[in-house]
Formats: structure tokens, C-alpha cells, sequence
């Protein structure tokens, strides 16, 4: 029995009745399954622009499959938007903001399953962790990146704009020409092009088996997005009515291969906390940071889409796309794991064939043997921090410099165009993480103003702030634990030694332990400065980042399995 049908022995269906026959809904209506279309359409950025229509062709094919659509409308945050206000502090805060508007809706309606439009960055993990949480049957359609444009002859896209910020401050770069470059950046529909955050946790769905296989990436408004939105509506009413749940795909199985995906990928360091997080929600009793480390030993770089390398990601999907990518991993993955087609990993690879084998290398020929991302560990990190190897120089092992502290992006970028930033200096950006921001304060223009400036191999950034997939440089990132917890981060002196071991993974400040506990055990909290609203109330429930600085205190559960 659905549980979304009526129960005539109680009264509140009644009132839902009235409700619903008010809409035109028909009594035979009432027998089928009743899907939410999470849709976080939006007139403020063109990552969310195209929604509608997508939306559209998924509630008829839910209709024709037998189902009844409801679409389901959430906040939609966008990285260039959004980060105009509070210094960018709500883009964290709305991944989990999503999360809890779908419970809302959903659970209050009680409806039998829901299929997400997964969008700009948070939408995807947000509706991960979402469907980790109901636990009722879910299939995500990621809805496409975007194309660039043609600046002066030259192919540009908008980390080309991010980055020559940069080039702005420093003097490299006129404003006029900044204003040219950003108006050819964006041509269609769609997420950020390169492998961003939103692009990396698009594959990492398909990857999780959340998604049809093939989804990703693909050209937002192209036919195939369309036809993807068709086979999806008609695949969440059969899987409802297999029963087909989250629980019995987010398993620690699907966990390890995701992983592995990310690493050969180089997807966004932003993927770690956001995957901790589905973990979490899903009530899996599973360490992703831990996983990170213990895979990455085994796992070299097959892919290099920008910001990795010159790829784009149209090149991907034109190579295979996440399928070709997990036939080359075929050897390291559990090809039993359940996906949201019914079949294992294994069966939906078959057949599968790499396109271009220079965009996806196989894994006896790679593009590095480091893996892509990377777990670093010391008494700055005891709790681990994450490096993006595939955007370092593949021959620098170490990087040693002094401290330069900022409590602010404004206060480093300005001194980056003053010319106070020099050569050889490790940046320190703190107190931005999710609970210092409050809300994870954007870290990322700063380093791709580096970027742009031309000195994104000549200092060091480390933070706890928010940074984006399509930096490039030495950054460490995810510093965990956050300064605003009192990690050692909070402690560091402007001019300390810092040691950035690449080869060992490790990082250092050159001071004495007993110098370290000295520091800590006289560093006190600063007073949250946001005292009211959503940020004050994000930053009274998140939990660590390397829980996936979900909200409130979570009590896991041991492991389910295929039958959970």
C-alpha cells in the first residue's frame, strides 16, 4: 500500500482530499503514486533558469508512467549570486536550509517518492542528504552545465572571469576588459563548466548509482538532458513501486566506489564534506575523510578537465562520461553495488565503451599517480585537511614559508593588490569555517585572484573557509578542526614557519608541542558578530566539518544493508 493514500478510519485525509480534488485531481488520481519534482528554478542565475522545462517534461512523464506529480519548490543558491550578500556566508547554510524545506514538504504530505533537478553546487548534495534522511524511493536528475563564450577570439568561461579578478587588482588587466571577458563567459543554461563543485557532485550521484547511469555530465537544454528528464520521471514510479530505497543504494559499498570515482576524477575538495554529510544523514557509521586517505594510496589521476588540465567538460561527456570513467576504475570498484536502475554497478557498465582515451586515461597510464584529491594531517590538521593535487605542479614535494594572517577575503585580496602579498609566504585565511563564519565564508575569489595575479605557485593559502572546485594552486583547505572550534588554525602567529609536505601529506607549524598547548589553552572563542536570523541559528546546530557540518547532533546507527 502507498502510504500517501487516504485512510478512511482517520479525519485528516479529508481535508487533503478537499485540497487536492480543488486542483482537478481526478479519483483514480488518488490510487497512484504521488512523486514530489524537487525544483529549485530560479530567475537569479542561469544555473537554475531552465528548471521549469525540465521540470515539465519530468511530471509528464511521471503522469505517463502511471504516476501523480507534484512539484516541489525549494531556495535556490547560486556561488555567483548568492555570495553577493554577508560576504558569501549563506551558500554553506543553504545546502542544509534545502534538506529541510524537502522534509517539510515532503514528510508533511506524506508522499511516495521524489525525484531532485539537481542544479548549482548545493542542490546536489542537499538532495543527497535528503534522500539519505526520508529514506523513501529517490532518483536525482543532474540538469547540465553550462558553455562558454568567445572573448576576442579566445574561448573563455566564467573561471576564466573568476580568475582574472586577479589580474584586476594586480594591474595585468583593465576593468573594461574584466567587463568584456564576463559578458562572452556564459552562453546557455547550466552549471559552471570545469570540474566545480556542482559538476564533480553531478558525476559523484551517478557515481553513488543515485542517478541514471549516463546523466553526467551533460549539456544543459541539449536533447539528451531531455531525454534523461523523460526516462527519470518514468523510472521514480517504478522505483516506488519496487520500493526501491536510498538506504539500500547509500551503502558503504557505494561509499568506497564514489571515492574512488572522486580521486581518479579530481573532483572539488568540497565533495569530502558534502559526501561526510550524505554519509551522515543516511545514518551510515562510515569515516569518509578516513576513506579518503586509505583509497587515495591505490588511486591515480585518469582525468584532467580544467581546472586539472585542458580538458572542458564537454570533452568528458563527448569521452563517456561517469560511465567511461568507471569502466577504466572496473578493477577497483564493487561492481555488486545496488543503483537506482534496479541493477548492480556492474551490469550498467556493460558495454560501456571510453571515447577518447586521452581525456579518460586508463589506469595503466595516468595523468599523475597522485591521486586527485588528497588528505593532509599534522599539528595544524589534526583532524585532516584536504588538498586538490591535480591543480599543484606535479614536481613540487614541499612548500616551507612564514605565516601572513587574514581574518578576512577583503582584507588578502586588498593586500594582494597594495602588493603586500609576496612570493614564498603561506597565507592564512581564518575563522570562516561553518561555525566561524558563521556559514563558511568564501575563501575561493581570493585564490583565484592569486590566479589571475599570477602567483598561484608562488605562495601557500591555507583556510577553513569556503573554496571552490575550480581553484588551482597550493591550497589547503577544509582545516579541520575549524579556528572557530579552537583548532590550531585559530592559533598561528603572523611570521610562524609553516611546512606544507606534499610527498608525506602532512602539515606542519614549525613550533614545539609544548609551545602548541600553550597557545591553545590560552585561545578563547570570539563572539559570533551575527547575532539573529538564519545565520545565527546555522551557526548555533552545525557540527563539525568532518561530520559534513550537517545540523544538530546525530546518534549513527550501525551500517544498513541491501535490505535496509
Amino acid at each position: 500500500m502507498l502510504r500517501s493514500n487516504f485512510e478512511p478510519g482517520t479525519t485528516r485525509w479529508a481535508v487533503r482530499r478537499a485540497q487536492w480534488k480543488s486542483m482537478g485531481i481526478r479519483e483514480a488520481d488518488f490510487e497512484k503514486p504521488k512523486i514530489a519534482v524537487i525544483n529549485s528554478s530560479s530567475t537569479l542565475s542561469s544555473c537554475f533558469i531552465h528548471l521549469d522545462d525540465v521540470s515539465k517534461v519530468v511530471q509528464q512523464a511521471i503522469r505517463d508512467a502511471g504516476g501523480l506529480p507534484f512539484e516541489v519548490r525549494t531556495v535556490a543558491s547560486s556561488d555567483f549570486v548568492t555570495s553577493a550578500g554577508k560576504k558569501a556566508r549563506y551558500l554553506m547554510p543553504t545546502r542544509d536550509l534545502i534538506v529541510n524545506e524537502i522534509e517539510v514538504t515532503v514528510e508533511g504530505a506524506l508522499l511516495d517518492g521524489m525525484i531532485c533537478l539537481s542544479s548549482c553546487d548545493k542542490t546536489t548534495p542537499a538532495h543527497l542528504m535528503a534522500a539519505g534522511r526520508l529514506n523513501i524511493p529517490t532518483l536525482l536528475l543532474t540538469c547540465g552545465y553550462q558553455i562558454g563564450g568567445l572573448c576576442h577570439g579566445k574561448e573563455v568561461d566564467i573561471d576564466d572571469v573568476y580568475e582574472s579578478i586577479g589580474a584586476v587588482e594586480a594591474g595585468k588587466m583593465s576593468l573594461e576588459q574584466l567587463t568584456e571577458m564576463a559578458d562572452a563567459a556564459i552562453q546557455t543554461p547550466g552549471v559552471c563548466a570545469g570540474l566545480g563543485t556542482a559538476n564533480t557532485m553531478h558525476i559523484l550521484a551517478e557515481a553513488l548509482g543515485m542517478t541514471l547511469p549516463g546523466n553526467s555530465p551533460v549539456l544543459a537544454g541539449s536533447r539528451k538532458l531531455y531525454e534523461y528528464a523523460r526516462k527519470s520521471g518514468e523510472r521514480i514510479v517504478a522505483m516506488v513501486q519496487e520500493d526501491l530505497r536510498p538506504r539500500q543504494i547509500l551503502t558503504r559499498e557505494a561509499f568506497e566506489n564514489v571515492v574512488t570515482v572522486d580521486l581518479a576524477l579530481g573532483g572539488s575538495v568540497n565533495s569530502v564534506r558534502h559526501l561526510a554529510a550524505v554519509a551522515t544523514e543516511a545514518e551510515l557509521d562510515l569515516q569518509v575523510v578516513e576513506l579518503f586517505e586509505e583509497l587515495a594510496k591505490d588511486i591515480p589521476l585518469l582525468v584532467t578537465v580544467r581546472p586539472n588540465g585542458p580538458y572542458r567538460t564537454e570533452d568528458l561527456e563527448a569521452a563517456g562520461g561517469t560511465p567511461a570513467l568507471m569502466k577504466r576504475l572496473a578493477d577497483k570498484l564493487h561492481l555488486d553495488a545496488r543503483t537506482s536502475t534496479g541493477r548492480t554497478v556492474g551490469e550498467n557498465l556493460e558495454g560501456m565503451e571510453v571515447g577518447n582515451p586521452e581525456v579518460i586515461r586508463p589506469l595503466q597510464k595516468p595523468h599523475s599517480l597522485r591521486p586527485g584529491i588528497a588528505i593532509f594531517r599534522g599539528n595544524l590538521a589534526p583532524e585532516g585537511s584536504i588538498v586538490k593535487l591535480s591543480a599543484i605542479a606535479s614536481d613540487l614535494d614541499r612548500f616551507e614559508g612564514p605565516a601572513n594572517i587574514f581574518d578576512t577575503e577583503d582584507e588578502a585580496i586588498e593586500a594582494l593588490g597594495n602588493g603586500k602579498i609576496r612570493a614564498g609566504e603561506v597565507i592564512v585565511l581564518r575563522g570562516m569555517g561553518p561555525k566561524g563564519g558563521p556559514g563558511t565564508v568564501f575563501a575561493a575569489s581570493f585564490v583565484a585572484a592569486l590566479n589571475g595575479a599570477g602567483m598561484a605557485h608562488e605562495v601557500a593559502v591555507l583556510t577553513d573557509g569556503e573554496l571552490s572546485g575550480l581553484n588551482r594552486g597550493i591550497v589547503v583547505g577544509q582545516i579541520m578542526p575549524e579556528a572557530a572550534e579552537g583548532g590550531p588554525l585559530a592559533v598561528v602567529s603572523q611570521g610562524d614557519t609553516i611546512t606544507i609536505d606534499l610527498a608525506n601529506r602532512t602539515l606542519t607549524m614549525q613550533v614545539s608541542e609544548e609551545e602548541l598547548r600553550s597557545r591553545l589553552s590560552a585561545w578563547k572563542p570570539e563572539i559570533n558578530p551575527i547575532q539573529t536570523g538564519w545565520l545565527a541559528l546555522y551557526a548555533q546546530l552545525v557540527q563539525p566539518i568532518s561530520g559534513g557540518a550537517v545540523l544538530g547532533k546525530r546518534r549513527i546507527k550501525p551500517e544498513i544493508g541491501s535490505n535496509g
